[in-house]
């Protein structure tokens, strides 16, 4: 029998059950497994990283189950899932009155939930055993690869994903945000301008206020093309190629972009010439950040260990003792829910809607997909979903048989689905405001629960209907918004509310049964019942985390530090630890003692500046945030990270790699000791945003391009400390994306806003003569309008394609960053049209920088509003 439906007069309803979910069920030798593997106090041992299966201890689960079994059969009970303490309570009334029927019910609720206990020690066995056997097969495919002369056979089971469809002074230390103890982008022009104009600068600095630019049909753009030269390339970006002169013009947005070939080409340079692919390819080994801003309940623990969360496109699985991350590839865009199967491997997760390359719309859709294999198991909802998907909830009283799915429609239309047909059989209206968390009853498989804006409602699966009850709140206060939501041992459903009250509702009712009055100062934005019954609660502006008991009786709590902002999610973590989710994108593991260790830290607002160092494993990242910050490649943790006054845009490291300049967007520039973070000088250039800040080969100038259109030099000298200004470029019509200097450190190369291509020297004076600058050899190759990296842009580009482009040290390979959310490596020179690139997925939203470290051993991408960082192995 399922569990019994209490109506609201008190009587009991019995409803029929298949029996899928009954804890007493299972595989024979999968229960003989666990009562050998389980340990003591009720979760499977995770392995140790080394190919060796679960340990534990075998006595504590073997006995759970003797006891089990024995009190169930002396009980005649029958199987354990045809039990339900009031069905039993109501019957033992009859036999031996009150007390006796008190006395049975204690005893029988304590037996349902070791039931319970045991069931999800099972689950976790088979989840732990998934991971060994995944585990040793990578180690197999590692031994494999080791041994010369053989082959590595494809693994069927684990396929790249990459290919799938597819965030007082001016300057003042921050607080620390990694524990002591161990544990250059531009603003693409929005519409097409054939002619430099200020209407044009205007458009294009529109584009650092997240304004993203719509790609124009390409049959309108040909009409604006000239008639073609005798050589040319006829792809829609029309490449026309002048042997006489020596040079290649593209034509962007109508625009002519002429570029100069070196000398020792003249003579064999052909548009026809062919280009294979890259010999090097990237793989995905670290993603930094975290979506905590606006987001709900999207960090779970699974039983192998990992933390799962989401940041971008990418659904990140952590393996915070091993340091390790797998990732899940799947979606396109932006990932805004997450749920765990019963089983604990099972993975749904839900994108927004998102527009293609070429500037058509594509629907939010929900994936399921196997954690351990990362293999997409189903597609759902491609076409029926609105907007975005804001909730997610597996059935659980039927072992995870349905989905239920609510959108970002204006009604938040909430569907009910058989995932594995991938069939929709319920559909209907949920609110007109805002759904903030909407789950299955965890007993009765046809009862779901929502909540959010001035809701709360209590809906029935009957006949292939759906009908719903309000939430009564009778003398209680009826709050703005109910935000989170959880169920208790008994089945009472727990909500906290926006006045920072936590409401219990009474299981198989619609009324409340318990108030805890100002449990938090302001709005609950989480809530979490931990393994041995206590609740957990996170309050939003309060910071604080308190745990509760059965009675609801305050336990214990603590205060989440300011440094990380607001708590959103709190989870259960290993042991006693509780895994916080805040909004500055901290993901936190604390202890009620109030211990705080943070595991994920990112940025939270659109990001730009990146620069590897020179000479060390590091990279620096500023943000419109207003904070800069050096990371670690290897232990993948914050240096250190300082909070700045104004949102900042740019950064170069000085060739010693002692400090580290970072262009700011009101004009200001600030150097800082890279070491420590100090800040070594400030200096003003202007009034406008510093786009791009580039240090000499030899260290002795520093060139900053702003968006007044001029190039800013100075005399560097003191190992970067001390700065003298000696000029400015003048000429570009529009502002500075990029800038390069010369090996020899005697000139430099710019872009504009209007794709204009300006040569100078080192004395501000533009260089014109084309044998003076076509031999000239660059440092550095970030210019994303050149003769050497023509290839990179696509067919039919409006010229806000490309965001940023990076040269390997080795002058292999380059990198490029679009913005369509990814990243492209090109074999280095690309100087032919039509040049193919190997393309990776991660980032969400536009690319708007990349960068190899100092040996290319590593590639490292920035996303604009998706605020992540993604470390990319190349191999």
């Amino acid at each position: 029998m399922e569990a019994d439906a209490q109506s609201e007069d008190g009587s009991c309803v019995l409803t029929e059950s298949d029996g899928a979910d009954a804890p007493g069920d299972g595989d024979p030798d999968l229960v003989a497994l666990g009562n050998r593997f389980l340990s003591t106090d009720g979760m499977a041992n995770s392995t140790d990283g080394d190919g060796a299966g679960p340990t534990g201890n075998a006595g504590g689960g073997a006995q759970r189950s003797v006891s089990l079994a024995e009190t169930t059969a002396s009980l005649s009970l029958g199987s354990v899932s045809d039990y339900h303490p009031l069905h039993h309570h109501h019957h033992q009334q009859q036999q031996h009155g009150g007390a006796g029927g008190a006395d049975a019910l204690h005893r029988l609720a304590a037996l349902e939930r070791r039931a319970r206990a045991q069931d999800d020690e099972i689950t976790v066995l088979k989840a732990a055993l998934a991971d060994v056997i995944r585990r040793l097969s990578a180690a197999e495919e590692q031994q494999q690869q080791q041994q010369p002369g053989t082959t590595t056979p494809t693994r069927g089971s684990r396929p790249s994903l990459s290919s799938h469809p597819s965030r007082s002074s001016l300057l003042s230390d921050g607080p620390p945000l990694t524990p002591r103890k161990p544990n250059s982008g531009y603003a693409p022009l929005s519409t097409p301008s054939p002619r430099p104009t200020e209407n044009c600068t205007l458009r294009r600095e529109a584009r650092l206020n997240r304004s993203r630019s719509v790609t124009e049909n390409s049959a309108s753009k040909r009409k604006q093309l000239d008639k073609p030269k005798p050589e040319y390339c006829s792809d829609k970006r029309r490449v026309t190629y002048s042997p006489e002169e020596g040079y290649v013009k593209m034509f962007v947005r109508g625009r002519p972009v002429t570029m100069y070939l070196p000398s020792h080409l003249k003579d064999d340079y052909s548009l026809s010439q062919k280009v294979a692919l890259p010999p090097d390819k990237l793989k995905l080994e670290w993603v930094y950040g975290y979506r905590g801003q606006d987001c709900r309940c999207n960090i779970h623990l699974l039983p192998t260990g990992e933390m799962v969360y989401f940041v971008a496109s990418v659904v990140v699985l952590y393996n915070v003792q091993e340091g390790t991350q797998r990732h899940y590839l799947g979606h396109n865009t932006d990932v805004k829910c997450i749920a765990i199967h019963p089983d604990k491997v099972t993975v749904a997760t839900g994108q927004m809607a998102g527009v293609t390359k070429e500037g058509k719309p594509f629907a939010p859709n929900v994936r399921i997909w196997d954690s351990v294999t990362l293999n997409s198991l189903h597609v759902i909802g491609t076409g029926s979903f609105v907007r975005s998907v804001n909730c997610l909830s597996f059935s659980k009283a039927n072992g995870g048989l349905h989905l239920m799915v609510v959108d970002d429609a204006n009604e938040h239309v909430m569907s009910i689905w058989n995932w594995q047909k991938e069939d929709k059989f319920m559909e209907i209206k949920c609110a007109g405001d805002p759904v903030f968390a909407a789950e299955f009853h965890p007993t009765e498989s046809n009862s779901i629960i929502t909540c959010g804006k001035g809701h709360m409602y209590f809906w029935s699966m009957e006949s292939g209907m759906l009908t719903k009850k309000l939430g009564l709140f009778e003398k209680h206060e009826k709050p703005k918004a109910l935000l989170c939501l959880t169920f208790n041992e008994s089945g009472d459903a727990v909500t906290g509310d926006s006045s920072g009250n936590i409401l219990v509702w009474g299981k198989g009712t619609n009324k409340i049964s318990h108030v805890i009055s100002g449990a938090h100062e302001s709005g609950i934005l989480s809530l979490c019942l931990l393994r041995d019954g206590t609740l957990v609660s996170g309050g939003g502006k309060d910071r604080r985390i308190v745990a509760w008991d059965s009675a609801y009786r305050k336990r214990r709590e603590m205060e989440v530090p300011e440094a990380y902002g607001p708590v959103r999610t709190v989870a259960e973590g290993k042991e006693e630890a509780i895994l916080v989710g805040t909004t500055k994108n901290f993901i936190l593991s604390c202890s009620l003692d109030g211990e705080v260790n943070p595991i994920i830290q990112g940025h939270t607002d659109e990001l730009w500046g990146l620069e590897c160092h020179p000479s060390r494993d590091r990279f620096f990242t500023c943000s419109y945030d207003k904070r800069v910050s050096m990371w670690d490649v290897h232990s993948h943790r914050l240096i250190w990270s300082k909070s700045v006054e104004e949102a900042a845009q740019s950064a170069d490291f000085h060739p010693t790699g002692t400090v580290v300049a970072v262009g700011m967007q009101k004009g200001k520039w600030a150097v800082l000791d890279a070491e420590t973070s100090d800040l070594v000088t400030l200096h003003t250039d202007g009034a406008e945003l510093l786009s791009v800040m580039r240090y000499s080969p030899d260290g002795s100038m520093l060139a900053i391009g702003s968006h007044e259109n001029f190039i800013f030099l100075h005399a560097v000298s003191e190992d970067g400390r001390r700065y003298t200004r000696l000029g400015k470029c003048t000429g570009h019509s529009s502002f500075i994306t990029h800038l390069d200097w010369s090996v020899d450190g005697e000139f430099l190369v710019s872009n504009s806003g209007d794709y204009e291509i300006l040569y100078w020297n080192r004395n501000c004076r533009q260089q014109l003569m084309a044998d003076t600058i076509r031999d000239i050899e660059w440092a550095t190759y970030t210019c994303v309008l050149g003769f050497h990296i023509y290839g990179v842009w696509p067919d039919g580009s409006d010229g806000t394609d490309i965001n940023a482009v990076c040269r390997a040290h080795n002058r292999a390979v380059v990198a490029v960053a679009d913005d369509f959310g990814k990243v492209h490596i090109f074999v280095y020179p690309c100087s032919q049209p039509k040049v193919p690139s190997r393309i990776y997925s991660g980032h969400s939203s536009h690319v708007t920088n990349v960068a190899f470290l100092h040996d290319d051993s590593y590639l490292l991408s920035t996303g604009g509003s998706d605020t992540s960082v993604m470390q990319w192995k190349v191999c």
